[in-house]
């Protein structure tokens, strides 16, 4: 039996992934909410976080989602607190490390959130494969990307702080998703020979063996803003999203 696919990101992050799977799998349905309405997944507490989480995908399964894909870093870090027989859940996290794993990094870079670089959980991985990851916490890329900014001087100024402390790393790992959409950008800050690693393809190539949904219109929806949402996608990702729809869910923890 069939099943649809659902994609989860706080931002316009995951709509890198929904790019991809739409590029390899055109005909498959598609059910995307971006979660900007809520505390960025970054700044919330684990219990939060994962009360958050639940609260989504509650909503995700209601609209008939049985299979997804976490497209934020910040959010995949939570996987394991999750229930996994509510629903199959594919994160960013085990993706990049293995499709990072598989390229033999002679010197790794990682630049993520806060949140993301913090927990370890990158470090612990690689270190259990062998490698050394050198981690720079790339705030406030993803809010200026979120705000639809991909090329500004403040942008670039950011990228040169950020970059320049791991600028002949051989490869550079991009562990949020939104980071793709200013890969040009982040070049003129490092070595020619730096490869930067984009884990959307191996989430979205992941995704290729699921018995999923065709031919159904995909639907679009946000806690935070349409118009916002829309002309950032468009922006950042060359991607044309129509009817969004807004949804304010209101997770367990939070007061009525």
């Amino acid at each position: 039996m069939k099943g649809t696919l659902g994609i989860i990101d706080w931002g316009i992050g995951g709509i890198s992934v929904y790019k991809l799977i739409k590029q390899q799998r055109p005909e498959v349905s598609v059910v995307y909410f971006s979660d900007t309405g809520a505390t960025p997944y970054g700044k919330m507490s684990r219990a939060e976080l994962v009360a958050r989480l639940n609260t989504v995908i509650d909503f995700l399964k209601a609209k008939g989602v049985s299979h997804l894909v976490i497209g934020c870093n910040a959010a995949s870090t939570a996987i394991r607190y999750l229930d996994p027989q509510r629903i199959r859940i594919e994160g960013v996290i085990e993706a990049a490390v293995a499709m990072t794993s598989n390229l033999k990094p002679k010197r790794l870079g990682l630049i993520g959130g806060r949140r993301t670089v913090l927990s370890g959980v990158y470090r612990k991985a690689f270190a259990e494969r062998g490698i050394k990851v050198e981690q720079r916490i790339a705030q406030p890329l993803s809010g200026l990307i979120e705000s639809g900014d991909t090329s500004s001087g403040k942008l670039r100024g950011e990228c040169k702080r950020i970059l320049t402390p791991i600028q002949n790393c051989s490869h550079i790992l991009m562990a949020c998703t939104h980071y793709p959409s200013i890969e040009n950008v982040m070049k003129e800050f490092v070595s020619p020979e730096t490869i930067f690693i984009d884990p959307a393809a191996e989430l979205a190539r992941r995704t290729k063996s699921w018995a999923l949904d065709e031919k159904k219109q995909d639907a679009v929806y946000t806690s935070g803003d349409a118009e916002q949402m829309a002309s950032s996608a468009s922006k950042a990702f060359g991607v044309d999203l129509k009817n969004i729809t807004v949804e304010k869910l209101r997770s367990a923890t939070e007061s009525v």
